[in-house]
């Protein structure tokens, strides 16, 4: 349940769409040549609130629910997608194990601080052999005495080189009818032994820092432990991805509505041999194709996030919205660029730098490979059932 009535949401949707298209989109050149999140955006974003957007009022949140956030999600979508990476963890997959997973001691001690902005989460769960799949976790945590002692290689870990603290997912046991044997972890970032390398050069969503977290007979103290209880983690893994791809999944809508909006503006003012190449009938066909993609996936989008919010569907219909509006903006994207011709290959235009952001957006939180399996295996599972 939201703890925001639809009345009082309406203006912080409005505060945030005002903040990204006045302040961080005329920005977005900056955040390109700087690869990085200019400071005075950053502190204008903890003011708003949008560092515990997600995380619950009595811990110093606003409280949305997944309807919500997906609302603020297509917003966010339509500029830079660095500038949602810099809060995202904290409300998404990092965020919301310690809401619904750990201990009141835990809460206390983190939530506040990551509502704010002054604590940086990070959810430290790939590694180099286990990706959108946890089983294939290698990472291990061991007792010893009171304490856990963790080792193991984390990849592509998203805000590491800023983080104050890794939610880290680590092997207590192997796998088992007993369940997966998969633990979380709460580890600060100067902790002995947490090492966190060079920040990753990637294709795109330049501002978004990733890199790798090496953990090396890390001791962390039994209180660490999510939730004070080892069967936790793969249970608060599943969830934390689940509700994070319907939310993903909202990202891709605004920036694909941002493509749009882009190309119709282009088209409308460009010519080609006197004539507005809008006028054109291929073109206005990519347009319309824009156009239904990103109704398509608004809808989708919203009753995802409304079966989640019930509880009528936590596992497929996310996946469904993942796997459609991040394959949607793809080739939404790609439209685009076609549409503004050479120019939309030149660094300075937006499509460009979208085009190359949106490419991700297929990769994490779950490929679109594993999206398929997820879904055509349910479905299986459900008429076998009826069977």
């Amino acid at each position: 349940m939201s703890d925001v009535s639809a009345e009082d949401f309406a203006p912080i949707l409005a505060q945030v769409r005002q903040f990204i298209r006045t302040k961080v989109v005329p920005r977005e050149p900056e955040i390109l040549a700087t690869d990085a999140i200019p400071a005075d955006i950053r502190r204008a974003a903890a003011e708003m609130g949008l560092f515990g957007y997600a995380i619950p009022q009595e811990w110093g949140g606003l409280g949305l629910d997944l309807t919500q956030d997906v609302e603020l999600a297509m917003e966010f979508g339509y500029t830079s997608l660095s500038l949602r990476s810099m809060f995202g963890t904290n409300n998404g997959i990092a965020g919301q194990v310690l809401v619904n997973y750990g201990t009141d001691a835990q809460r206390k001690q983190w939530l506040e601080r990551i509502a704010s902005g002054d604590v940086v989460a990070s959810f430290a769960l790939t590694e180099p052999g286990a990706g959108s799949n946890p089983a294939g976790l290698r990472t291990k945590a061991r007792r010893a005495g009171d304490d856990w002692i963790i080792d193991g290689q984390k990849r592509f870990i998203t805000n590491a080189p800023l983080a104050d603290l890794f939610v880290v997912f680590a092997r207590t046991a192997e796998p088992g009818p007993d369940g997966p044997g998969i633990a979380v972890f709460l580890v600060p970032a100067g902790t002995p032994g947490v090492q966190v390398g060079p920040k990753d050069a990637k294709m795109g969503q330049e501002g978004a820092w990733t890199a790798d977290v090496t953990f090396t007979d890390v001791r962390v103290p039994a209180e660490a432990l999510v939730g004070g209880a080892e069967d936790v983690g793969y249970k608060a893994a599943m969830s934390s991805l689940a509700r994070g791809r319907v939310h993903i999944a909202a990202l891709a809508v605004g920036t694909a509505q941002r493509c749009l909006d882009e190309s119709v503006s282009y088209a409308a003012t460009a010519t080609q041999g006197g004539t507005p190449i809008g006028d054109f009938q291929l073109v206005q066909a990519m347009l319309a194709e824009q156009q239904t993609g990103v109704s398509a996936g608004r809808a989708l989008v919203r009753e995802a996030a409304a079966a989640y919010v019930s509880g009528a569907d936590r596992r497929v219909l996310p996946s469904v919205a993942k796997l459609f509006c991040t394959e949607m903006v793809g080739k939404v994207a790609d439209h685009a660029v076609q549409i503004h011709g050479g120019s939309g290959y030149m660094r300075e235009v937006p499509v460009e730098h979208i085009y190359r952001d949106v490419r991700l957006l297929r990769l994490y939180e779950g490929t679109s490979e594993i999206q398929k399996l997820i879904i055509g295996g349910a479905l299986v599972r459900q008429a076998k059932k009826r069977a």
